[in-house]
């Protein structure tokens, strides 16, 4: 017996599964991957930017020379052990920049560029048909905040023409010279001391590129200026290179083929000939992401137990498809008949406990089946028993029935109960085999 077929096909409800399943997935995906709308391709001076003022071009670079690259938007990973590439906005805090570099030292290289470009997203203007992402340079200005960095605290960083660049071998001109961004020699260096030693230089002998000259044991980096150390060098410490003018390794420099050369050269030069990775920081941008349990756990190790979790799920919906169709009808919670009857009312009467009931009913039962089996048709219990009696008597069984039916109607506990109808039933076993 079933009940009526369901009015869905299996199909339906499997393909309706499925598209419930996959949007709530895809729903906790993109709550850890932190889709919440807004764009990378923003116009501002990051490694995810393709306007001429980003990083992009320079990310592309790396890979394709065989760098581990990747974009960090998780403050947890400015402590890695890798070349850790800075790129702050014109407005940003110095004092957490300053916290970032001075926090690295002993963790790995720190390659900062320098801000000096104020740009607009192109896609935006009317009359502009333009790629997402594409910027309008406007204005540039030099960063205020560069004297809150350990060893650059008298830098001067100033806006003038500079029409060519040389140093790392290499030389060129710079993409916008009227508007170039440097370092003035003379507020880094003195005859005795120089804060930052010169990797790049303009025309004019300003720092396009340098590195922070603390005392760190940077063999490359002091091949390429041209410096010999005389003091003693802190073999444990990271170097930090400073590149003033952001043109020679945004996308706007690496439209031409020196500018892109020397760019990996400061790369390789920052890495100091060490096997690091290089990671993009996106959170002095503004696109940082927090962790969250989403994000845990579609990352190591836990990415392990949401495979497990997605697995057991599947196994589940397998198994109520294969079980799909009309269910047999359920029995009913109390079964039919004598039996189950007299089960009924032995289990009531064991709950209740009322053991004293349970024999004289069936030391009638049975004495009413040992009168059936002799024949006796006696209706008073006494006669009967009586009859009975004479009856075990002439056929020679040496049983004394009313002594054990009398037994089974005192009996009160369920071991007496038990000896005195096992005694009875011998009777009637004897007389009906």
């Amino acid at each position: 017996m079933s009940r009526a077929a369901s009015p869905f096909s299996p199909r339906v409800v499997l393909a309706l599964l499925a598209v419930g399943a996959g949007a709530f997935l895809l729903f906790l995906y993109a709550i850890g991957a932190g889709w919440t709308g807004r764009e990378d391709r923003d116009g501002g001076a990051h490694a995810a930017a393709n306007g001429l003022n980003g990083f992009a071009g320079l990310v592309r670079l790396l890979e394709a020379q065989g760098h581990e690259v990747s974009l960090s938007r998780s403050e947890a990973r400015l402590d890695e052990e890798a070349l850790l590439v800075l790129t702050p906005p014109v407005f940003a805090d110095g004092e957490a920049v300053a916290e970032i570099v001075e926090a690295r030292r002993y963790y790995g290289p720190t390659l900062l560029i320098l801000p000096k470009w104020w740009a607009g997203r192109a896609d935006g203007l009317d009359g502009l048909d333009v790629p997402q992402g594409w910027v309008v340079l406007d204005d540039a200005v030099a960063p205020e905040w560069l004297g809150e960095l350990d060893g650059l605290d008298d830098a001067e960083a100033a806006i003038a023409e500079r029409k060519r660049w040389q140093g790392m071998g290499l030389a060129g001109a710079l993409p916008a010279p009227s508007t170039a961004l440097a370092l003035e020699a003379d507020s880094v260096a003195t005859r005795e001391w120089a804060s930052v030693l010169a990797l790049v230089t303009d025309d004019h002998g300003d720092i396009l590129v340098g590195y922070l000259n603390d005392n760190g044991d940077y063999p490359i980096l002091d091949e390429a200026a041209g410096y010999s150390p005389t003091d003693e060098a802190d073999e444990d410490l990271w170097p930090v290179v400073v590149v003033a003018e952001p043109d020679l390794m945004n996308n706007y420099g690496m439209a031409d083929r020196t500018r892109a050369e020397l760019a990996h050269a400061i790369v390789d030069a920052a890495l100091e000939d060490y096997d690091l990775p290089v990671v993009f920081d996106l959170t002095l941008p503004g696109l940082g992401r927090s962790e969250n349990l989403m994000t845990l756990a579609f990352a190591p190790p836990f990415l392990a137990a949401t495979l497990c979790l997605m697995l057991a799920g599947l196994v589940i919906a397998w198994r109520a498809l294969r079980r799909f169709g009309p269910p047999v009808a359920e029995a009913p919670a109390l079964a039919m008949g004598k039996r189950q009857l007299a089960r009924n009312g032995a289990g009531l009467v064991e709950r209740a406990r009322r053991w004293r009931l349970l024999g004289a009913p069936y030391a009638a039962l049975v004495g009413g089946r040992i009168a059936e089996a002799l024949a006796i048709r006696e209706a008073d219990p006494a006669a009967r028993e009586a009859a009975i009696a004479r009856a075990l008597a002439a056929r020679g069984i040496a049983a004394d029935y009313p002594a054990r039916a009398e037994a089974l109607r005192r009996a009160r506990r369920p071991t007496e109960l038990l000896r005195a109808a096992g005694a009875l039933r011998t009777i009637e076993r004897i007389l009906t085999p």
